[in-house]
């Protein structure tokens, strides 16, 4: 039987003046996935995270979230939303518990069900003992747990959140995933997590790919990196330009140069490697040869390296 979506976004563009932030961005979420929305600082995932958490409207086109349109019904929509920004909300003077309280009584929450709310999420989300504590007194990692209790309290169906590991450290950003996948297994949670990190995006059970405001690829991890195919084999050398035409007359390859590196996919590339050295004697500098990542997906799909030349759109979302 088939699963209705939870969000539907159909055709939604979005200008700043003369700049277009997003470009007819259409895409379904299911309930209980965590879908992950990949790019570079720029690309449009700030803007998308607005209009989907209904602080701004489109330009154009439409979003459903639970069946009720962003534009009619924004009230309906924040009630089965909670939102965690990439800049930080807890209040620092306030223990982790009484950030809780005052979040939950914004969001209607009070009396024993927000007490037992509290109590439940400080539990869930491994905070017991530190429920007393100034949330300055916490570590990056914990103070992102409160974050997430924060969104939880009042029991959403959708936890938005942007860039969710900004400034933590490794570690920390590993326990976090640990917990979103907890959250989205135990608590049938469906996440929307906007991110530039590739390896953030593996830990999504679908992911769409956006760079200046297109929707570019989506997918599965695993399914986005198979369109690629074979080996990704880089070249070191020292006239890029001309050795990728050489590839192109003498073995039909269509590579890519990134930072002057040629690039390009060869299935059993270990084994093309020996006759590429041999034709080309003493042009080749270096020479590596992977299986294929996300960040090889995004420069097969637009054709340059990762957030390029995005500065400029990145400034006029913050200025939104």
């Amino acid at each position: 039987m088939s699963v209705s979506p939870l969000i539907q976004v159909n055709r939604i563009s979005h200008r700043y003046g003369d700049l277009t932030a997003l470009r007819e961005i259409s895409l379904n979420v299911n309930p209980k996935e965590i879908y992950g929305l990949l790019g570079p600082n720029g690309g449009g995932k700030s803007t998308f995270f607005k209009i989907l958490s209904t602080m701004m409207l489109p330009s154009e086109g439409d979003i459903a979230v639970g069946g009720y349109d962003v534009k009619k019904y924004p009230d309906e929509v924040r009630a089965q939303l909670g939102v965690i920004f990439q800049h930080p909300s807890v209040d620092e003077q306030l223990t982790v518990y009484e950030n809780l309280k005052y979040h939950g009584l914004c969001y209607g929450v009070r009396g024993d069900q927000l007490r037992e709310r509290a109590e439940l999420l400080i539990s869930q989300l491994g905070l017991s003992g530190r429920e007393n504590d100034r949330a300055e007194n916490l570590s990056g990692g914990l103070k992102r747990r409160v974050e997430i209790a924060k969104g939880l309290i009042a029991e959403p169906k959708i936890l938005l959140m942007d860039e969710p590991s900004t400034g933590l450290d490794p570690v920390a950003r590993r326990d976090l995933w640990d917990l979103i996948k907890q959250l989205n297994r135990d608590e049938d949670i469906t996440f929307i997590v906007t991110t530039h990190i590739m390896e953030e995006a593996e830990n999504c059970s679908r992911i769409g790919i956006l760079d200046r405001g297109v929707l570019v690829a989506e997918g599965t991890p695993n399914e986005l990196k198979s369109e690629i195919g074979g080996d990704m084999i880089e070249i070191q050398t020292q006239d890029a330009e001309q050795f990728a035409q050489d590839l192109q007359t003498d073995y039909q390859i269509s590579p890519q140069i990134v930072q002057q590196t040629v690039r390009f996919e060869q299935q059993d590339g270990h084994h093309f490697i020996p006759q590429l050295v041999e034709h080309y004697p003493g042009r080749v500098d270096g020479i590596t040869v992977r299986k294929p990542t996300l960040e090889d997906v995004f420069v097969y799909q637009t054709g340059h390296a990762f957030g390029n030349g995005e500065a400029r759109r990145e400034n006029l979302e913050e200025q939104e």
